[in-house]
């Protein structure tokens, strides 16, 4: 089966932009609503000009204003009904149903009226029409019938009525056929070049939509706060990161708006200025008030677009950056180089620590007096527990290699959590920890000690901001409703919210919002929990309706084995 040329997409044609499967012109479907809106017109100045030559007294011929009223009724149909797809590519149905009625029209008035009206102006409506909404050949096939017709009405002059004047007919003729083609001709490239523009502008307006969405997505995941201002001050984009470092509700003003609408912006708003009126980047470092806390420190950095005509303005970009982030990521990348040595360190530990270990465990065989053995003992469960350390301190620079789930031990939540909160309890000697069991006896799969690790380090994450009223702390385990019966543990304490910054990188290796954390603790609960298939994540919640907002850690386990089978 041979397919069409146009499905190739050969240009098969003189209205190559236009075949099948590019889309229609609209410019060319105006001119087609233009040209039936003027054939209309030109069917009604037929009819009144038939009117006029009667109220006049002139003889009028019945035929010609049947047909004048005939015109006007095929133009107003054609108008309404017929369907144009440009460009008219030959001579079909919808050619006879608009040029051929207009050429036959017209015609048949020259011959009827001829001697009193000269009806050759009107020949330049179809003629225009088809070179301007049809191919070449349509539009010279056109013209080259206008022109033979015009001959063969001299002719019929030059036989049957007027032989004298026949070779001014003629003559009239061969030059509007001539004038005809040319415009034809002229008609023809104009609307050929209309097309090539328009699907130009098309290609170019998609270009350009692609490149603002993609514009709009680059922008709107940098971590960094971006408006765009005009010379006048309105802010005509804006980024998530800039809401969240200036923090006065700036997503729910709707684009553009004043910069200087708030006073905590006065000082971004004088930068713009500047920046403009020096025609020069500027940079400084500015505190922004927040609608709730304290001021932060914002590092501002403006750049002006580049313009290369006169008639366009520049607008004025403006960089912002936290430099509370930008202080803890560097903060962070120390403390990672800082982890790359401890791991190194961590190896050259292990060996004296199984020295001390065995050193410890064979002296306590020759021991007899219960306090010196206490003391080997007291070594020993220190050693194995600095041991333990130097292996999470290992995991940290193996955590992406090591995603093996474990099973751990079967343990009794609610007896383990309680047993561990005590104990951290006893040791920290914090008061006003609460402890909340309700997960009746679920069991979950989880290595004790790494229970231990994970409950400890968030509790003493939650005793770093919580304050000393009771309750401050709280330990809830809860089983989640539904099949899936999971069981989960949350650690909630009353600090003071965390800043958005914070909470993006909270469970990232050595990350810490304060500079004598090691930044450790959140990322080895997660990779704890990632080994035993629980997940972990924060939140900033109430306990109880009504009740005062918190910071809580929840951990949900995976479904244990007994719960499984079930």
């Amino acid at each position: 089966m041979s397919s069409s040329p146009w499905s190739r997409g050969d240009p098969a044609t003189d209205w190559s932009t236009l075949e099948p499967g590019r889309g229609e012109s609209a410019a060319l479907l105006r001119l087609w609503r233009g040209f039936m809106a003027a054939r209309c017109f030109v069917a009604l100045v037929l009819v009144l000009l038939q009117g006029v030559a009667m109220a006049l007294g002139q003889t009028v011929q019945p035929l010609a204003v049947a047909l004048s009223a005939g015109y006007l009724a095929a133009t107003w149909l054609g108008a309404r009904y017929a369907h144009f797809t440009p460009p008219i590519r030959a001579f079909g149905m919808l050619w006879f149903l608009t040029i051929g009625i207009d050429l036959g029209t017209f015609t048949a008035l020259q011959v009827l009226q001829g001697g009193s009206i000269n009806y050759t102006p009107l020949f330049a409506l179809p003629v225009l029409m088809s070179a301007v909404l049809g191919t070449v050949t349509v539009g010279l096939g056109t013209t080259a019938t206008v022109t033979l017709l015009l001959l063969a009405d001299a002719g019929w002059h030059w036989l049957l009525q007027q032989p004298g004047d026949s070779s001014t007919r003629f003559v009239q003729a061969a030059l509007t056929g001539t004038g005809l083609f040319v415009v034809a001709l002229l008609a023809h490239e104009l609307a050929r070049r209309l097309a090539r523009e328009e699907e130009t502008a098309l290609r170019n307006r998609s270009s350009a939509q692609m490149q603002a969405q993609v514009n709009d997505l680059v922008i709107e995941t940098l971590s960094e706060g971006v408006l765009v201002i005009d010379a006048e001050g309105m802010v005509h984009a804006a980024n998530p990161a800039a809401d969240a470092i200036l923090g006065q509700g700036l997503a729910r003003l709707g684009l553009p708006f004043a910069l200087h609408a708030q006073p905590a912006w006065h000082a971004l708003a004088a930068l713009a200025r500047q920046t403009f009126a020096r025609r020069a980047p500027q940079s400084e470092e500015i505190p922004v008030a927040q609608a709730r806390g304290a001021a932060r420190e914002v590092r501002v950095r403006t750049r002006l677009t580049p313009t290369s005509s006169r008639h366009v303005d520049s607008l004025c970009v403006m960089f912002l950056q936290d430099l509370r982030e930008l202080e803890a990521r560097i903060r962070t990348e120390k403390l990672a180089a800082m982890g790359r040595m401890s791991a190194a360190v961590a190896h050259e530990i292990r060996n004296p620590l199984a020295a001390i270990t065995q050193a410890s465990a064979l002296l306590a065989e020759d021991l007899t007096d219960p306090a010196h053995r206490k003391l080997t003992s007291m070594v020993q469960h220190n050693a194995q527990r600095l041991a333990r350390i130097v292996d999470d301190v290992l995991d940290v620079s193996r955590a992406r290699q090591q995603r093996v789930l474990s099973l751990g031990e079967q343990v009794v939540l609610d007896p383990a959590v309680q047993a561990l909160a005590e104990e951290w309890v006893r040791q920290t000697r914090r008061q006003g920890v609460l402890v909340a069991l309700d997960a009746a006896d679920a069991e979950v799969r989880f290595d004790v000690e790494h229970l231990r690790r994970l409950l400890v380090n968030l509790l003493d994450n939650a005793a770093r901001y919580a304050s000393s009223r009771a309750g401050a702390i709280q330990v809830v385990t809860t089983t989640q409703r539904g099949s899936s019966g999971r069981p989960s543990l949350q650690v909630w304490s009353d600090g003071a919210p965390l800043e958005p910054a914070v909470q993006r990188h909270l469970f990232e290796p050595f990350f810490s919002s304060e500079s004598r954390s090691s930044g450790l603790g959140l990322f080895l609960c997660r990779e704890l929990c990632r080994r035993h298939g629980a997940t972990i994540g924060y939140e900033r919640r109430a306990l109880v309706a009504g009740g005062p907002e918190g910071n809580e850690f929840f951990v949900s386990f995976a479904p244990s084995e007994n719960r499984l089978t079930q």
